[in-house]
């Protein structure tokens, strides 16, 4: 802290703990190509760490750069608000500017168009159909399908609402919302059946629900649609909301034998997806 006018002033955003100027450009001038690619390694470094912050002499270590070079490219980004110095501790963390980076990627993401890929890739390795599915209230939408080219398939209707209880895709939902959220979805009345296998039941579906977070997927056969079975798994956002799911869906007779083998392809493909989101 410094005096002016008889007021304190706070310290520069990234004050200069370690004596070291900058007087020429060199590999870590951010100008020069190696000096971006060194600053883009700290940065993502302060992204993936599991600490809050880091010291200049953890950065060093990790990245193998000496403590002269990390403090000129935390100059730098600090100089941007991309880091910002906590002065008391000697600490760097993530500054106002990368929360602003952030909210503008998660501002342009579009779920529908990141899962295509990851819905054609499904499809193609099960040979059966996949969907996406997002949220509307206490409904259930699909968004968006791929299908196999076989004769006998599966087909959703786009657009068209189901309740969050019927159904795995419904189920993936119910079972990663907020706890107040699901009770009171399952306390707010009759919840109604669509076929014969619909469970309906609020103590039998809050166990099943415990079940699905336990291992990250949902299965159903015949509770939507009389004859159509499908595995389905959340897509998770930067705050661990799910805000779409996907499924891998068919015939009963088809789907009822491989529920372990289609879980395993369709939960890489969503872990991947929601990593994308920030998940």
């Amino acid at each position: 802290m410094t005096r002016r006018g008889g007021r304190t002033a706070a310290a520069p955003a990234c004050a200069s703990f370690h004596g070291v100027t900058t007087t020429t450009a060199d590999a870590t001038d951010p100008r020069t190509v190696n000096g971006l690619e060194r600053a883009l390694d700290v940065l993502l470094l302060f992204a993936r760490a599991p600490e809050p912050s880091l010291g200049v002499t953890e950065i060093g270590r990790r990245l193998g750069l000496s403590k002269a070079v990390v403090h000129r490219i935390l100059t730098t980004l600090c100089s941007r608000q991309l880091v910002v110095a906590d002065e008391t501790s000697r600490r760097y963390g993530l500054g106002p500017a990368s929360l602003a980076l952030g909210r503008a990627f998660l501002d342009r993401v579009d779920v529908r168009d990141l899962a295509r890929e990851p819905m054609r890739r499904l499809s193609a390795a099960t040979d059966e159909t996949s969907t996406l599915s997002i949220r509307v209230r206490d409904s259930r939408v699909y968004l968006d399908q791929v299908t196999p080219a076989r004769d006998v398939k599966m087909e959703v209707r786009v657009g068209e609402p189901f309740p969050l209880h019927a159904g795995s895709s419904s189920k993936a939902f119910l079972a990663f919302l907020p706890d107040e959220q699901r009770d009171a979805y399952l306390g707010s009345g009759p919840l109604p059946a669509l076929t014969d296998h619909t469970v309906v039941d609020p103590t039998f579906l809050r166990d099943e629900l415990r079940v699905i977070r336990e291992r990250g997927y949902a299965a159903s056969f015949g509770e939507r649609q009389a004859g159509a079975a499908s595995v389905a798994a959340p897509v998770f956002d930067h705050e661990g909301r799910p805000v779409a799911v996907i499924s891998v869906c068919g015939p009963v007779e088809r789907i009822r034998t491989r529920v372990d083998e289609l879980a395993r392809i369709l939960l890489a493909e969503t872990h991947a997806l929601s990593a994308r989101l920030g998940g």
